[in-house]
């Protein structure tokens, strides 16, 4: 659905070129819920602004469902533009303007002044995200929460069919927050919708995303299934995220590993394997000793996944390694 080709993006500030973007070529799949993830000033913001043009690349190309979005004249590039939807950080809703009024306004931009056209398409998006009974209420009167929820009804508004989201719930508390992913979620599966999501929370993509790309200094550093990056992180960058998402998990953070006699090991579940007693029975059948330092059972989106540290001691460790896998549990021997 998005395809980027050896795009980069620099600014020009006392004359001079600031690099935003390191070169990069990025696929996002029709469908897919993929999300972006990096600290302030890493370039997130920029680079989802490259799918609509918002900003321009530098060099490069964007395709947006095989269209050349960098070759469109501005006529063009509107009517495109119609088809991608935007959730900002700070909602950006018209104050002056009722619930009703601010869905209506993309609509009507496009050119539908029909109220008999209009209103059943407001009301039906109101239902949608939950706020049939507000409609003829005003931003101000409106919590956080409420406040995304017409965010996101507007970008609704034209049926597009990707829907971008710019720390869409950064300004949130945690509670609302989960409610505004649940609704993410159900959109992308209920129409269909591909949503790239931009954040600096790995609990955020852990939720509700399929694919991830990490940012740092402008470049990717890393990118891959939200299972094997958040289960398995490799860069610097994404392993401090994913450490402050599971801070209790990280190694030493409570326990003197040190001290602890056997190998150490992180055994990741995922699927069915989450929900089988491997651990015990290869146990019994090899004689080894394990001791349980920290544990976690969790979702990655809709798929079960399980993560223990442990320190495992015996004759026959590596028999019962080799038990584990073949029980699909990817072990990782961690330094002391």
């Amino acid at each position: 659905m998005i395809r980027f080709v050896d795009v980069h993006k620099s600014y020009r500030a006392g004359g001079r070129d600031i690099p935003a973007l390191q070169p990069f070529s990025l696929d996002i799949a029709d469908g897919e819920v993929f999300g972006i993830i990096g600290l302030s000033g890493a370039g997130k913001s920029t680079l989802i602004r490259l799918i609509n043009l918002l900003e321009r690349p530098s060099g490069g190309q964007v395709f947006v469902d095989d269209v050349e979005m960098t070759a469109l004249a501005e006529p063009a590039l509107r009517a495109q533009r119609r088809r991608i939807g935007m959730i900002f950080q700070h909602f950006n809703l018209l104050a002056s303007q009722t619930v009703a009024e601010n869905v209506a306004f993309p609509i009507r931009l496009a050119g539908e002044r029909r109220a008999a056209v209009v209103r059943p398409r407001v009301e039906e998006l109101l239902a949608r995200v939950g706020l049939a009974d507000h409609a003829d209420k005003y931003p101000s009167q409106l919590s956080g929460g409420q406040k995304q929820r017409v965010g996101i009804a507007r970008a609704l508004a034209n049926r597009p069919s990707i829907l971008l989201c710019d720390e869409a719930t950064s300004a949130l508390d945690p509670q609302t927050t989960a409610s505004v992913l649940a609704l993410l979620a159900e959109i992308n599966r209920e129409l269909k919708l591909t949503i790239v999501l931009i954040t600096h929370e790995m609990d955020v993509v852990r939720r509700v995303c399929d694919r991830v790309a990490v940012l740092d200094g402008g470049a990717i550093v890393e990118r891959g299934s939200v299972a094997d990056v958040f289960l398995h992180p490799q860069h610097a960058t994404t392993k401090r995220f994913v450490n402050e998402a599971l801070p209790e998990e990280a190694v030493g953070a409570h326990v003197p590993y040190a001290q602890v006699p056997g190998r150490l090991l992180r055994l990741s579940f995922r699927g069915d394997a989450t929900m089988t007693p491997a651990l015990g029975r290869v146990a019994r059948e090899t004689g080894i000793d394990f001791n349980i330092l920290a544990g976690r059972i969790d979702r990655i989106k809709d798929l079960p996944y399980g993560q223990l540290t442990l320190a495992m001691q015996g004759d026959r460790v590596d028999a019962a390694l080799a038990a584990l896998r073949q029980a699909g549990i990817e072990i990782e021997e961690l330094p002391r």
